[in-house]
């Protein structure tokens, strides 16, 4: 089954925007600028909606405009006014428990800790696409999670989210193209790749 909606993970508001639970909002934000797309804000999905043409029905993009914890909200209501099932779906969300800049693609499962995919499972089911953006590990640490995961990203961090964001788009233009499971080949192919790299290089 085709991908049908895309959506990315933040908090809306501008006291936000550059902080590590916002990555999916930047990435998002990114393949919309990328693909030449334009943001509408629909209050009846609470989020801002982009549309992307292709051969066949097409693919909409979702920043909801909720909190992260009420995600559940907007994407809910879209996927029912779409008629969407849950595998025609892909969220894209920050990962505290993977490197930073790491990538990681992934069908199904539970919230693991994540406010944001706890709502919309409840909202929607579990069995849609995961899009994993690494922002870990916490340092220092001993800092709370919430703490972490709302502060700004730092030079390096936003560094590296710069100079990741081309492969993570490709892994969406795979996803639409060529399905979950080539898509999820590549990207988390890739993502070990990267790690055991890194390691060589610090032995």
């Amino acid at each position: 089954m085709s991908i049908r909606l895309i959506v990315g993970l933040g908090n809306y508001g501008r006291e936000y925007a550059g902080t590590r639970h916002n990555v999916g909002f930047v990435i998002l934000d990114a393949y919309a600028s990328r693909s030449r797309l334009s943001w509408t804000i629909r209050r009846e999905f609470e989020g801002e909606v982009a549309r992307l043409e292709g051969a066949g029905e097409p693919t909409y993009l979702l920043k909801p405009q909720t909190f992260m914890n009420e995600s559940g909200r907007s994407v809910g209501a879209f996927s029912r006014y779409h008629r969407l099932d849950p595998c025609e779906v892909v969220v894209i969300f920050d990962e505290i428990n993977m490197p930073f800049g790491r990538a990681k693609l992934s069908n199904g499962g539970s919230a693991g800790g994540h406010n944001g995919l706890a709502s919309i499972i409840s909202h929607l089911g579990g069995d849609f696409v995961r899009y994993r953006i690494g922002i870990g590990p916490r340092h220092p640490p001993e800092i709370d999670l919430k703490d972490y995961v709302l502060g700004k990203l730092t030079t390096e961090q936003q560094n590296t989210l710069f100079q990741k964001t081309p492969e993570f788009l490709e892994g969406i233009d795979l996803l639409l193209r060529q399905g979950l499971e080539p898509a999820m080949n590549r990207v988390n192919r890739r993502s070990s790749s990267n790690d055991r790299s890194n390691n060589q290089e610090n032995l």
